[in-house]
């Protein structure tokens, strides 16, 4: 929620400076960063509070026990305050830490993260952002449109959570035209200058750049909070890459009485389905040992850069090799969306070639938080293109284009090749 805070300021500013383009002028737009850190605090704690509340009311029934926990054997729980707890079923839900790749570790005193940036009494006047995940995006953008100097940096080619090699490439196009933001960059040196960095690197277009920054962003993923849990007590060991042996489906740690919930596991580091994995998580707790898969929601993933990112039911990377077809709009002349002036970016929905269901989308585009739950609640519903097209489209509005992008679709199901094909040594599999 604070990051969402520090984007809504930051959408304030950059709507202020830009409402030119309607012939309304806003003059001496000025940003003042601490009170834009104070109400993201302030806003902060009162969410936090009613969160606060309803654990003090759980501690106060004698339902919840503070402290520091380690598995001593299995179960058994030792608390930091001296006391021990037995279990017959345990849920661990301890969350993840920000990663700190090695070249950025002994520059401890510029780094800064999702976590702490927020602490910080005023804004710095440069940073660093190394990730393009939603956090480095998201944040990124906030800090650019706060007048901070902001360079962008990821590997890979990777922006958010796309996938879809069109809307990626449409992604990187709209983003470079208002960020120094570099999806495929090297860092050559990072080190102390002052009290900031100096970092020497080559960007996308292969420049060498030689740059001081008072703060370098660290948003290149997370790791799970595993450690000093104690889980070697319970004979489970990681495999080579770090991860222990977790059902997706049940949660399940191996064949213990142990289920994991939330980003620690790595599977559903997102807020809704960490809430469905504590669900499931409970469930199959209580009933151990009858363990059961449980039905999932479909997949939906919200990036809220500007334009927007949204991934439905696991987007393009799910879609199996020439099994699905696409429908595409693009928003650059979608009629709402140039009338408020916010017609950037592309969406491309996917069906089934067979049956004509809906089985996901990614969008880079205006609104998409809201055109993303449309389709995942059709995809969910099983909806097929011939019955989502019945459904009404008002006019003029932004969820027209969705109607544009299943029109190209529902003919492509009857005349458009699939996308997706395997290459093979013989040529185009499929």
């Amino acid at each position: 929620m604070p990051s969402k805070l520090l984007i809504a300021a930051a959408e304030a500013a950059h709507h202020a400076r830009q409402v030119s383009e309607f012939g309304v002028h806003s003059e001496g737009v000025r940003v003042d960063e601490r009170e834009v850190l104070e109400r993201v605090r302030t806003e902060r704690d009162r969410f936090v509070g009613f969160v606060l509340e309803v654990i003090e009311e759980v501690r106060e029934a004698g339902e919840l026990i503070v402290g520091r926990a380690q598995i001593t054997a299995p179960g058994k729980l030792a608390i930091d305050d001296g006391s021990e707890v037995r279990y017959q079923r345990l849920v661990i839900a301890t969350g993840s830490v920000p990663i700190v790749p090695p070249p950025f570790r002994g520059i401890e005193h510029a780094l800064l993260t999702n976590e702490t940036i927020f602490e910080l009494d005023r804004l710095p006047t440069s940073v660093f952002v190394v990730g393009l995940g939603a956090i480095g995006l998201e944040l990124g953008q906030a800090l650019d449109r706060l007048d901070v100097r902001t360079t962008l940096v990821g590997i890979g080619g990777q922006v958010g959570p796309l996938t879809d090699p069109v809307i990626l490439e449409q992604a990187r196009e709209t983003l470079t035209e208002e960020l120094d933001i570099h999806p495929n960059y090297r860092l050559d040196s990072i080190e102390q200058a002052g009290d900031g960095v100096r970092v020497k690197f080559e960007d996308s277009k292969g420049r060498e750049r030689d740059e001081t920054f008072d703060k370098v962003l660290i948003a290149a993923g997370r790791r799970p909070s595993f450690a000093a849990l104690g889980l070697d007590s319970l004979s489970v060991e990681p495999d080579a890459e770090g991860r222990y042996d977790i059902d997706p489906h049940t949660l399940q740690l191996g064949e213990l009485p142990v289920f994991v919930a939330g980003d620690v596991n790595e599977l559903h580091p997102i807020l809704h389905e960490a809430a469905d994995d504590g669900r499931i998580c409970g469930r199959n707790a209580a009933n151990y040992p009858e363990v059961r898969a449980v039905w999932r929601k479909t997949p939906l993933g919200i990036v809220f850069t500007d334009p927007q990112i949204g991934v439905v039911g696991g987007g393009y990377a799910a879609l199996e090799d020439c099994e699905a077809v696409v429908g595409e709009v693009s928003f650059e002349n979608q009629g709402r969306a140039r009338v408020q002036a916010m017609n950037a970016g592309k969406a491309r929905i996917y069906a089934d070639k067979h049956s004509g269901r809906l089985l996901g989308a990614e969008l880079f585009g205006p609104r998409a938080e809201h055109l993303s739950h449309l389709l995942a609640w059709a995809v969910q519903s099983r909806l097929t293109v011939e019955q989502a097209l019945e459904m009404p489209f008002y006019h003029p509005v932004v969820e027209e284009g969705l109607r544009t992008a299943l029109r190209e679709l529902d003919a492509n199901l009857r005349h458009g090749d699939p996308i997706k094909c395997a290459v093979t040594e013989m040529g185009v599999g499929g």
